[in-house]
């Protein structure tokens, strides 16, 4: 990895990492940012506290540079936030229901921080730890090494996470991870996008596609009961459609969650990146395209944002900007005939692959 602070000079093709002190740990541990920039002047910036992205410049119709993510100011405000803003989350991503899931024959009990559930790896999940930087010639790798008994799950497992940035505007997200025992591996990447770039604003004008004929219902506890067809629903982003109105459509599921906070079924265990859902904002032109390897693609509408203090003081008001979540299902190590495809086991290795590609479009 070239590490460097001097921004200029920028040559196409060849990545540059820009590193910069960002305070430090209640123990007095140093937290650094790390800047991906591209030849055309778009910067993305992740901090080893979570593998977290907490900045993304990129330029609308007009090439005004705008941060099209939420964030945080300081490393104690992440810390501090169970909103999980541009996290690398692990070592599950998404709720396991009743903290527990059973193999070999073993009960494993987990950390139960939601409504008795596991999410997102626990109160202390990978994106409260502070990974390690790994030389990389071409891009940004974090590492993390979770113990036995972490969160309550079986066997070491050891995760990488290898962010590039290409002039196109492409932001590749490369995981992979190993284990000593057989256990439950499931990341994720939890930006939260708003590409008119004002935090204080809402996500009710973007146009949203999904490339999904069916997605999850779920429980009062956002647990899925089965899979239905998004056919003549408000789930149905088939075709283009404005992210506010959809929200206003009369569905129990939305009422349930306060917006969309669903998995749909975008992948059907083939291992191959395809372009699954995009995002269009027409207020400034940027375009989201959203490709991942996975099965699932979570939808989150930012149902819980509101009053939310994010970077330079601004609070958030509902919907002020959604996720997009690649991978497993929510609680699919659960799942009778999916388990098998969450369980790492010995000897293998973890693989996924995401990337976000940003735009202009019009």
């Amino acid at each position: 990895m070239h590490i460097d602070t001097d921004s200029s000079h920028l040559t196409p093709g060849v990545a540059r990492v820009l590193a910069e002190p960002w305070g430090a740990l209640p123990d007095g541990e140093p937290v650094r940012r790390y800047t991906l920039r591209n030849a055309h002047g778009m910067r993305v910036v992740v901090s080893d506290l979570g593998a977290t992205v907490v900045s993304w410049l990129a330029p609308d119709r007009t090439g005004r540079l705008a941060d099209i993510v939420l964030a945080h100011d300081t490393p104690a405000e992440y810390l501090e936030s169970g909103a999980y803003l541009g996290a690398t989350v692990g070592r599950w991503a998404n709720r396991i229901a009743g903290a527990r899931f059973t193999l070999d024959g073993v009960d494993y009990l987990l950390d139960r921080n939601e409504n008795g559930n596991l999410l997102h790896g626990g109160a202390n999940g990978f994106h409260r730890a502070r990974w390690d930087v790994l030389d990389d010639s071409g891009g940004l790798t974090l590492r993390l090494d979770s113990p036995e008994g972490d969160a309550g799950f079986p066997g070491n497992v050891s995760v990488q996470v290898r962010y590039t940035l290409d002039d196109d505007g492409t932001l590749t997200i490369d995981y992979s991870g190993w284990t000593d025992a057989p256990t439950p591996l499931n990341l994720t990447n939890h930006s939260y996008f708003n590409l008119n770039g004002r935090a204080g604003s809402d996500v009710r004008g973007h146009l949203l596609h999904i490339d999904a004929d069916a997605f999850l219902e779920v429980d009062d506890a956002l647990i899925p009961t089965g899979t239905a067809d998004v056919t003549g629903t408000a789930f149905d982003f088939r075709h283009s459609a404005p992210l506010g109105a959809r929200l206003d459509w009369p569905h129990a599921q939305l009422a349930r969650a306060r917006g969309f906070d669903h998995c749909y079924v975008v992948g059907n265990g083939a291992r191959e990146v395809r372009p699954v859902a995009r995002i269009y904002d027409p207020e400034s032109g940027r375009e989201l395209i959203v490709s991942t390897d996975q099965r699932g693609l979570q939808l989150y509408t930012g149902n819980y944002l509101d009053g939310l203090r994010v970077s330079g003081g601004t609070r958030c008001v509902q919907h002020a900007a959604l996720c997009v979540e690649a991978g497993g299902f929510p609680d699919q190590v659960n799942m009778d005939g999916l388990r098998d495809d969450v369980i790492l086991h010995p000897g293998d290795v973890y693989r996924q692959t995401t990337r976000y590609r940003v735009g202009v479009q019009g």
